[in-house]
């Protein structure tokens, strides 16, 4: 078995409200000096070692993002 990450963070040019939201809290509790965050979707799946990185790839541009509006990337990772 393997261990994949998938992180899924709007594109750049995309409005990100739930960042937004978060970056606007933090000052009002205390956390001072952080100046933009961006809020995204972090998966974790346990693979076979027949699944290759083309089908991740697949698996993560079709069903995990929305390749319009958010980038991904896919790693390997040891378990």
């Amino acid at each position: 078995m393997a261990r994949v990450v998938v992180d899924v963070m709007p594109k750049p040019e995309i409005l990100d409200p739930q960042g937004q939201a978060v970056a606007g809290a933090l000052p009002r509790l205390g956390f001072d000096g952080v100046s933009d965050v961006r809020q995204g979707k972090h998966f974790v799946l346990e693979v076979d070692d027949s699944v290759d990185d083309e089908t991740l790839a697949k698996i993560a541009e079709g069903l995990l993002a929305n390749p319009v509006i958010e980038d991904w990337t896919v790693r390997r990772v040891d378990a």
